[in-house]
């Protein structure tokens, strides 16, 4: 049943804006990232490192959640509108299903959009003029970030199920990162969940962060992917979401 709710789901994408964000929008950090890495020249010597920090800082703390966020928003706008909600919570699915298909999905568009994303990393690299091909530790950061996606998903899904603004919940995924990302300077971004994006990236950072800490980062992006997952059937199996 489950994966008759994904191919359901998916067929919701079919000719949607998802897949111009998908596209377009990485492409304005990626563009960032590269210019001011050029400004810098002088003091970003890490050659590939150095692009990836200027690149993943602005990715990470200003559109990966909001991107995120804006796929969840999408998949619950037709759930929302027309009593569909009703139509929704009577068909013959299990609630578990519902959630989870619709995760699934989400997760689905979020690593084509980090495959993207490695696509024009290393095309900004190229048209900087940097040597030989994308170091295997930045790949293995660009799939911590893909791997942390999945407490983000679990927990905008939440709040697009119970918002039916379809910008406030990326405006709070938007103002998440941000916070995050000084949560994540005070040492203290195992126990927020945007911040997870920004560690498992190594966002503005040319030596890993999370080095020693790899098993605490995975046991929290399990733990908030978990939490959020279980609040959201919860809610759907307790009550209705006005819609």
């Amino acid at each position: 049943m489950l994966n008759l709710c994904i191919k359901a789901e998916n067929k919701k994408l079919r000719h949607s804006v998802i897949w111009a964000a998908c596209v377009i929008i990485p492409i304005i950090p990626a563009v960032m990232g590269t210019f001011n890495y050029q400004q810098n020249l002088g003091i970003l010597t890490g050659k590939w490192y150095s692009l990836w920090s200027q690149l993943s800082l602005f990715y990470a703390c200003f559109f990966y959640a909001p991107l995120i966020a804006l796929y969840c928003s999408y998949l619950w706008r037709l759930e929302h509108l027309n009593h569909n909600w009703n139509v929704l919570m009577t068909a013959p699915v299990s609630i578990p299903d519902i959630f989870f298909s619709k995760l699934a999905v989400i997760f689905k568009v979020t690593v084509i959009t980090q495959i993207w994303l490695a696509v024009l990393f290393l095309l900004c690299g190229k048209l900087v003029g940097l040597p030989g091909g994308v170091p295997a530790q930045i790949l293995s950061w660009l799939l911590r970030g893909t791997l942390a996606a999945m407490a983000i998903g679990a927990l905008q899904l939440l709040l697009s199920m119970c918002i039916r603004s379809f910008s406030v919940p990326i405006g709070i995924a938007l103002a998440g990162s941000v916070l995050g990302l000084v949560i994540s300077n005070k040492g203290l971004g195992l126990y927020w969940p945007y911040s997870l994006m920004l560690m498992g990236m190594n966002s503005n950072k040319n030596e890993d962060t999370l080095a020693g800490q790899s098993l605490f980062f995975f046991l929290s992006v399990l733990f908030f992917f978990l939490l959020f997952s279980a609040a959201g059937i919860l809610l759907l199996k307790k009550r209705d979401v006005k819609a």
